[in-house]
Formats: structure tokens, sequence, C-alpha cells
């Protein structure tokens, strides 16, 4: 897949233009597909581009830390690829750009970089200094310039406004299950395998260690049913995130525990999909009691993770 980044006037989008749609489109969820599947509808021959953000504006506008990422920016251009995006415009957003009006950004990066043809974005879009511009300040500039607007409604789930700081508050209560529904697929972590202090092994339960990607949201500690992705070939497992206060306690830390299957992972990349929460992290009286435990959230696992 193409990706524009720098400068816009040196963006090579063709004769044809570009349809684009605009957003930050972290987790590319199922609102954010619904963006997407009418912009495809309306491109015609024209080349299909997500404008998005390689920092979250909100960190830079509010000078507050970013909300933590439900995925990170490679993860969010392999997604784009998969539902059939041709092209990628990628934005530093910085002071600068924040400081531009809806009409310096209109022609700077749609008309003089992208050339675009259609626009689509969320109903409740805001773009330009101070969040100035809304839909109907793009329509306006869109008459101006020659490209028309598609403003696509909230998709709802179970009642429930399918929005990134929604699936965000899924995975931090251990809602994995809800998320998983508002994404249109498993809440994921891609991390290296890291050492730990093999304790796991020493109980007969290996596990191997995740580091997780910073500013990455964080499921609720407890014990999960995943599956597991190590160069192309799939796992199921058990999951555990939190402090371990059996033994003490200690920094949160994500282990998982594959089933029938002991490879050596340290130094590779594991991607863990949640796929449902099993039970909330509890301390046991002794080490024989959470091994007890943790043979019974293995035979729940499989039965989660049965075909």
């Amino acid at each position: 897949m193409k990706v524009y980044r720098g400068d816009p006037a040196t963006w090579d989008h063709g004769a044809t233009g570009s349809a684009v749609a605009i957003g930050v489109f972290d987790g590319v969820h199922r609102g954010h597909r619904a963006v997407f599947e009418a912009l495809h509808e309306a491109a015609e021959q024209s080349e299909v581009v997500a404008m998005t953000f390689s920092t979250h504006p909100d960190g830079v506008v509010s000078g507050a830390p970013a909300p933590p990422e439900l995925t990170t920016l490679g993860r969010r251009l392999e997604l784009f690829a998969e539902v059939g995006l041709d092209a990628t415009a990628l934005i530093d957003f910085d002071s600068e750009i924040m400081r531009l009006s809806p009409e310096e950004f209109v022609e700077r990066y749609l008309v003089e970089g992208l050339g675009a043809k259609v626009v689509a974005v969320g109903e409740d879009f805001r773009f330009g200094h101070g969040a100035s511009g809304s839909v109907d300040t793009l329509r306006l500039l869109g008459r101006e310039h020659g490209f028309t607007i598609i403003s696509t409604p909230v998709v709802t789930i179970y009642g429930t406004q399918v929005r990134s700081s929604a699936i965000r508050a899924a995975i931090a209560s251990g809602g994995v299950d809800l998320a998983s529904r508002m994404l249109g697929r498993p809440f994921e972590v891609d991390g290296e395998v890291v050492p730990g202090d093999a304790r796991g092994r020493t109980i007969g339960i290996p596990t191997a260690n995740i580091a997780m990607p910073p500013g990455f949201v964080r499921p609720a500690g407890g014990v999960y049913a995943v599956r597991c992705t190590v160069d192309g070939t799939d796992y199921d497992g058990v999951c555990n995130v939190g402090t371990r206060p059996t033994f003490g306690g200690g920094p949160e830390i994500i282990e998982v525990h594959l089933l029938d299957a002991d490879i050596e992972l340290y130094g590779r990349t594991m991607r863990v999909a949640f796929i449902d929460r099993i039970r909330s992290e509890q301390r046991f009286d002794s080490v024989d009691s959470l091994i007890t435990q943790i043979e019974n959230d293995i035979d729940h696992a499989r039965v989660i993770l049965a075909p």
C-alpha cells in the first residue's frame, strides 16, 4: 500500500484524483469500516485513501497525554490494506498543523495534496484550529473546490455507540468480548517475548512474558482465553494480566501459557488476541491452590476456544 508523508505538494495522487476518508481510525473498528465502505461505493476510478495521523491530535491540542492506543501505527496500516484501501496519507500532527484554519487544511491536504474528488467523514467530524470546522464547513469548502462529502452516522451495537473511547473503556474494564464486537475482530496486543523469572516453568506451567507497546491500552487484570500467533502459526492459550499477588505482587505483566505447545519464544514477536475473560486476578493461600485454579482456567479456556 502506498503511503504519502511529508510535504503534500510532493504527493503524486495521479490524474483520477482521490477518494479520501479522514480520521485517527484508532482500532479501525466497525464505525471506521462503515466510512470506508461508503467511500469505496462513491470512489469510482479514484484512488481510495485514508488520511490519518502518526500521533493522536488530542495529545497535541490538549497538551495532556494522548489516549492509549488500540492499534499501533504499523497495525493500522495493515488493517487499512486489509479493507482494500489503496493508500494512506500520514500526517505528523503538530502545533503548526493544529493552527491551520479549516480552509487552509482543506487547500493544503485535500486539494493540493490529494486532488480530492470525494471526502468521507463521520457525522461528528471536526477539524481546523480550535475544532472550528464541521461537516457543514467541509461541505461548503467541497462546493468551492469540486469535491463531494459523505457523512456516515455513528454505528451502534446493542445500544452502544461504536467509538474508540468506548472500546478502550470496555478493554480497561475486562469486557474484551464487547470490545471485539465493536472492533469487528478480537482485541490484539503485539509484543516481544521477553525474559521473566521463569516461575511458571517451575510449577509446570511455562509462560511467555509479553512486552506491551508503550502508550497501548491495557486490559483489566485477570485471566483470559486467548489465541496467539507467532511467525504465522496460531496457538490457543491462557493469558494472565496482573501483578501475581500469590508471589508477593510486583509490576503488572502480561504472561501467556500456550496450550499443547512448548516452543522457544524469547525474542520473537507474539500477537495475542483476547477472546474472553475467564476471571479476575486473585491471591491464593498456597502455590498448590494456584496450580489447581490455573488447571481449571485452562479447561475453561479450551471450552471457550473450541471450534
